[in-house]
């Protein structure tokens, strides 16, 4: 009881010497609420909700009507169960994610992290997945940058959830170029058996949540969700921050 009495009044004290700012702009935020974005940047967040592909989640530009399958999808079915992501690709998410991502704010992806676990998503339900894999960077590039945004991301969703988190299991064994620039061809070759499972034993049976930042084309979770499928996993769905 004291230890919990203590960790509020430094908890308390904290907020009152270093108070929330939003991870946008910087804007000090006056309550603790819901999301840790100030109205402002709040109310340039698209956030993602039926109608959608019922296996990708991709958006449909249509306001209404029921959700289903997308083009591609019916084309070629994913290899995860289902993707889905927070909000779209542009406002303050953007934003955030590219401070973020390539300018070191650790505690922006933090909150972040904080906010996928606590947005509820069409027929996805975090607690039903018994294990938590982050999209893994390549070592040299994993050195370059200092950190891992996918993994602070995955660390936050493991905490809320008390999901176990697993780091290690899924390798990124071949540094691929950068898929910003891509085309959807190039970026599907790029990723062409650049992962690989250290050790079966640690996914077989599991039903996974797959996580990343951006889902552009879905060909990295797409290389990643099979190479763990084909390793036992019993179900790998994917969770992403963003839907460019």
């Amino acid at each position: 009881m004291m230890i919990c009495e203590a960790k509020e009044i430094i908890s308390g004290l904290a907020d009152i010497l270093f108070p929330p700012e939003c991870p946008a702009c910087g804007t000090v935020l006056i309550t603790d609420g819901e999301h840790p974005f100030c109205p402002e940047c709040l109310s340039t967040i698209n956030f993602i909700s039926s109608p959608l592909c019922t296996s990708c989640g991709l958006p449909f530009t249509e306001t209404d009507g029921a959700n289903h399958l997308c083009g591609d999808c019916i084309m070629s079915s994913p290899p995860f169960s289902m993707a889905r992501a927070l909000g779209k690709y542009e406002g303050a998410l953007l934003d955030t994610i590219h401070l973020f991502k390539y300018h070191g704010k650790i505690s922006a992806g933090e909150a972040l992290g904080r906010m996928m676990a606590k947005t509820s998503y069409d027929f996805l339900v975090i607690g039903d997945y018994s294990l938590i894999i982050p999209v893994p960077l390549h070592p040299k590039r994993l050195r370059e940058r200092g950190f891992n945004q996918s993994l602070i991301l995955a660390r936050q969703i493991s905490k809320i959830f008390s999901i176990p988190l697993d780091f290690i299991t899924l390798r990124r064994k071949i540094r691929t170029e950068a898929q910003v620039n891509l085309s959807r061809q190039k970026r599907v070759a790029n990723v062409r058996g650049a992962f690989e499972v250290t050790a079966r034993n640690g996914i077989e049976g599991k039903k996974i949540l797959l996580i990343d930042d951006v889902y552009t084309t879905g060909s990295t979770v797409k290389e990643c969700s099979e190479i763990l499928m084909k390793n036992g996993a019993e179900e790998v769905a994917v969770l992403t921050l963003a839907r460019a």
